[in-house]
């Protein structure tokens, strides 16, 4: 007599787990490569030029968001120091635009605005 062997399987999770809805499946998808990463940054991006104004805006980028900070590149240092003494408004202005980010600080600094 011959054993009966059975077909080898692969793992596979997500055929575990049942059906799921396409909108999860996709945000798992866009989270993985990255895409999330970019929507964060278009989102940044307008609050910035919504709290900050069209002609702030015209010469000013944002960068980075890492822990609570947010790093605003600047064309020139006047308008840094401007910005500085604006930096209670701006920072109320962009927290209300974005209250799930927790921006606890904006830092500004000079650098090339494209």
């Amino acid at each position: 007599m011959s054993a009966v062997v059975a077909p080898k399987t692969r793992n596979v999770p997500a055929m575990t787990r049942g059906p799921q809805p396409i909108g999860d499946i996709l945000a798992e998808l866009m989270a993985r490569n990255g895409f999330a990463g970019l929507q964060s940054a278009e989102t940044l991006e307008r609050a910035w030029k919504e709290a900050a104004g069209a002609l702030v805006a015209k010469y000013t980028r944002v960068g980075a968001l890492r822990r609570g900070k947010l790093e605003v590149i600047v064309a020139n240092s006047t308008l840094v120091q401007e910005l500085t003494y604006q930096k209670p408004a701006l920072l109320k202005a962009v927290n209300r635009l974005l209250p799930d980010q927790h921006i606890q600080d904006v830092r500004f600094r000079v650098g090339e605005v494209c």
